[in-house]
């Protein structure tokens, strides 16, 4: 029976890592598909976030069924449960490549965001599509270094956050309304995606170290 239960909790590692895959394959579609105004691309991102949901759905019904069959306790209780919030954070992360294609979609075949502020989304995108990459790494092998690497990138999408926000908020700011709220929603997307990957981090640093980082570290 312990066999079995090592299996079954592989097969939940295994299965975060493919998920992880397919989010990093769809914030760079994503990504891809803002910056050139690409709505074929756009679309495929959209349809796939199904596989996404779908694959997030089928860990969730292993993780709680092995809570069912084997009453984990201690670390393998934790790595049980972190596998259903990790998932959650996956599922969002999904979303949040979608909701990026639904803004190139929406504004085909205009770019969604001014031309002063299209570099700083090139910049932010593939920040977030290293995050991703990386964060399939971390919960393939769990290096802690990898988790520190993400945290640092997460600085990164942080101040581009912000500096959107100074722009559209500033006295020079000439874009229309439109142009001012696919900024922001755009930016916030941008910047859930790579908060998302960090609190995934932390939850593998705990499995690792069993120390637990603060929300507002």
């Amino acid at each position: 029976m312990r066999e079995v239960f090592q299996q079954e909790l592989r097969e939940v590692q295994d299965r975060l890592v493919e998920i992880a895959s397919l989010v990093a394959e769809s914030i760079e579609k994503a990504t891809q598909a803002f910056n050139e105004s690409n709505v074929t691309l756009a679309e495929t991102v959209i349809a796939e976030d199904d596989r996404i949901d779908a694959a997030c759905f089928e860990l969730d019904e292993l993780a709680i069924q092995i809570l069912a069959r084997q009453q984990p306790v201690a670390r393998d209780l934790r790595i049980v449960v972190s596998a259903l919030r990790i998932s959650a954070s996956l599922e969002r992360m999904g979303d949040m490549s979608t909701h990026i294609a639904q803004l190139a979609r929406y504004r085909f075949p205009e770019k969604v965001v001014p031309k002063k502020l299209r570099p700083t989304f090139v910049e932010m995108g593939r920040l977030d599509v290293e995050i991703a990459r990386m964060l399939t790494e971390l919960l393939r092998t769990q290096d802690t270094a990898i988790a520190e690497a993400i945290r640092n990138e997460d600085d990164k999408v942080d101040a581009l956050h912000l500096s959107v926000f100074d722009m559209v908020l500033g006295e020079s700011w000439k874009g229309e309304a439109v142009d001012t709220v696919d900024s922001t929603l755009a930016s916030r997307y941008h910047e859930r995606f790579a908060d998302h990957a960090v609190s995934i981090a932390k939850k593998v640093l705990y499995l690792a170290t069993g120390d637990w980082i603060p929300s507002d570290s």
